[in-house]
């Protein structure tokens, strides 16, 4: 039974992973569409600081998935029957 709560932490540290991962493949298109959208250059101030906060989304992301991944295959599972 114990088995069962570490298993869904693996997959929940592995979606926060990939969405992380996601996110990286998915900001340069997106920022084209935002920076055509708003009419901006992309070299603009605010064009920047979007760039660094989807940037910092995707970096905690990908870290959190990856603490939770290493948290659950390091806990072994505990024997509560003695």
């Amino acid at each position: 039974m114990d088995r069962q709560p570490n298993m869904l932490q693996l997959i929940w540290g592995a979606a926060l992973a990939a969405a992380g991962i996601g996110v990286f493949f998915m900001l340069p298109r997106r920022m084209a569409q935002i920076a055509a959208a708003r009419q901006l250059p992309e070299s603009s101030l605010e064009m920047l600081f979007l760039w660094f906060c989807f940037g910092l989304l995707g970096v905690l992301l990908v870290g959190g998935g990856v603490r939770k991944i290493y948290s659950a295959l390091k806990t072994p599972p505990t024997d509560d029957a003695q």
